[in-house]
């Protein structure tokens, strides 16, 4: 059998129709016939190679909602028919420390969705049945595909670091993953301060959780909040005045990076020092930890806002992405014949 997909030929080219034949199913995998695939930005950087490790042809697609049609002979707790998802990870190695500590997301050889192999803009798609998890009750499928990977990466650093209701906490950009991350917070009982360079925005901050904006391009503004987020989580890519957060920090508070900003972050050793404040980053989370979020979401009815293209106009969907104009996220909806 083959696989129908969407695949670029070269950096930053365009998705053309692909069909690949994947080969036998491993005892532990399943296969997922893809209803709905969110896109990500991740994905624009894999199909441009900005990280350097992307290799052609490329399906991309880590935000993947389907069916599974069929398991290997040693999957036990994943059967046919059942509705799940998939993130950035499709299978760890079950052996090493972290995954027996039960960090699976951060075992070294742990395998990513579109690096080295072929992702959801496509009609079926593979991974270790462990990284495939159940939709519960409540959640809705056309929208659940950005929860795997946005959702769960702005998700992951409210377990990892003990964050409480009375905590103060701040989000950095409402776009794709700040605008899930405002909602995660407020439901998690934290007073919310949203960060963003864009006034249009404050409406939407607050009806979606945020308690205040703040403009961070007003040095008043900012100076104002000086002391007092026990969090902030970057949610942007781009280079930002870091010693100005930094400063909005209380003591033993934490600027935590999940957007991947390329370029070196300079920090202030003494503004750290003293006030024993933390700088940190993490990636997407467990299996426990996605199936977790997934029971949040349903029990305070948080979901992205999204867009839906058919997954047959994917450049038209990656060009939308590209030119800034998702809100929030966007979300390919299969349309391929069988």
């Amino acid at each position: 059998m083959s696989i129908r997909a969407f695949a670029a030929q070269q950096p930053k080219g365009e998705l053309k129709a692909f069909e690949y034949d994947p080969g036998a199913l491993g005892d532990e995998q399943v296969e997922i016939a893809v209803s709905h695939c969110g896109i990500c930005h991740s994905d624009l950087s894999m199909l441009d190679n900005d990280w350097g490790m992307s290799a052609y042809p490329l399906v991309a697609g880590h935000e993947v909602v389907g069916t599974v049609t069929a398991v290997g002979s040693r999957v036990a707790t994943v059967k046919p028919g059942a509705r799940v998802g998939l993130g950035w990870y499709s299978q760890s190695c079950m052996r090493c420390r972290q995954c027996m500590s039960g960090d699976h997301n951060l075992c070294p050889t742990a395998e990513q969705t579109i690096v080295g192999r072929h992702g959801g803009f496509a009609n079926k798609v593979r991974a270790h049945w462990a990284w495939a998890t159940p939709l519960p009750e409540g959640i809705d499928p056309v929208k659940a595909g950005p929860l795997f990977c946005g959702g769960l990466t702005v998700f992951n650093p409210l377990v990892q670091f003990d964050v409480r209701p009375t905590h103060r906490v701040g989000i950095v950009g409402i776009g794709g993953l700040g605008h899930m991350a405002v909602q995660f917070a407020n439901k998690w009982g934290c007073e919310v301060v949203a960060f963003s360079s864009s006034a249009g925005k404050t409406d939407e901050a607050k009806r979606l959780g945020a308690h205040h904006v703040v403009n961070s391009k007003d040095d008043a503004a900012m100076q104002k909040i000086a002391g007092t987020l026990d969090l902030i989580l970057v949610t942007v890519n781009v280079p930002l005045n870091w010693p100005a957060y930094i400063a909005a920090l209380a003591p033993k508070g934490r600027l935590h990076f999940v957007g991947a900003v390329l370029e070196p972050i300079a920090v202030p050793a003494m503004a750290m020092i003293m006030p024993q404040k933390s700088l940190s980053g993490s990636p997407l989370g467990s299996p426990v930890t996605t199936a977790d979020m997934l029971a949040f979401c349903a029990r305070h009815k948080i979901e992205p806002v999204t867009e839906t293209f058919p997954l047959t106009k994917v450049n038209d969907a990656l060009a939308h992405v590209r030119a800034g104009k998702a809100r929030y996220r966007v979300v390919l909806e299969n349309d391929l014949k069988v």
